[in-house]
């Protein structure tokens, strides 16, 4: 599993998935997560402005990234 570490309290799922990699920009970031193909926390997330937080974790074709502060 990686590690994102933090910069500020939060990161948005869009710009997470952007600053890890696993999308180019940020409409390729909005069609995979619309598409239902994002776990945040083990759950399909379909918001790309969802907040992720210390702890928390998202999956994106069997990568999984930890946010950690």
């Amino acid at each position: 599993m990686e590690e994102f570490k933090l910069r500020d309290e939060f990161i948005r799922l869009g710009q997470a998935m952007k600053a890890t990699g696993f999308s180019y920009s940020g409409v390729e970031a909005k069609e995979e997560i619309v598409s239902g193909h994002v776990l945040v926390n083990g759950e399909i997330e379909l918001r790309r402005g969802r907040k992720l937080y210390d702890g928390d974790t998202f999956t994106f074709e069997g990568k999984t990234v930890k946010i950690v502060k």
